[in-house]
């Protein structure tokens, strides 16, 4: 079994506590979906929220999805002039036996445009 890292992203349309909640969950339960996993096999995920997002920890979104022992960390996304706005991005450390090119990175909404090139 290997480690591996799964990308994703969503932007949120407002920044509201129930609203996070529902679209970092579609994003964690996409990633999982895609990918073939179960929440077994996460081993960590890293959440960052842009500057505008300040309602609730994108991790309590984990949380709610019942993963309460995977340890998760949440941290600030830079401050970049022209950035897209209210983006709650992941990066899950996972085992899989997949590939690392068949490795399903999840951008949901208008976050598929950050990441084109990697989007699915």
């Amino acid at each position: 079994m290997a480690v591996r890292a799964v990308r994703g992203a969503v932007q949120l349309e407002r920044d509201a506590a129930d609203h996070m909640s529902e679209q970092v969950g579609a994003l964690l339960t996409a990633v999982l979906d895609r990918n073939g996993l179960t929440a077994d096999d996460l081993i960590s995920i890293w959440f960052t929220a842009t500057t505008d997002l300040h309602s609730d920890f994108p991790a309590a979104a984990a949380r709610e999805l019942g993963l309460a022992d995977v340890p998760l960390i949440c941290a600030q996304e830079l401050d970049i002039d022209g950035a897209m706005p209210r983006v709650v991005r992941i990066l899950a450390h996972v085992e899989s036996d997949r590939p690392r090119s068949e490795i399903a990175h999840v951008y949901l909404g208008a976050a598929a445009a950050l990441r084109k090139d990697i989007a699915q």
